[in-house]
């Protein structure tokens, strides 16, 4: 895969580096790195990809909540 920063001439190494790194991780691609560095078991990743979506939800009932609090629908 491809990726491509533009910048201009005057903006230096550092800037065009910082957004490279940016849109790596916007794209999820340094998580992916991090993720195959290692050997990772088959169930330890479904194991971990639950945990995560469990944590997903809980983060959006949560946020749910706290809309609803705001509107004085729930106390």
């Amino acid at each position: 895969m491809r990726v491509e920063v533009r910048t201009d001439r005057e903006d230096g190494v550092d800037k065009a580096l910082r957004k490279l790194k940016k849109k790596l991780f916007d794209d999820g691609r340094i998580k992916e790195i991090n993720e195959r560095r290692y050997f990772e078991k088959p169930s330890s990743v479904r194991r971990r990809k639950h945990k995560e979506a469990v944590q997903r939800n809980q983060r959006k009932l949560k946020m749910r909540d706290a809309e609803a609090r705001r509107r004085g629908l729930r106390r």
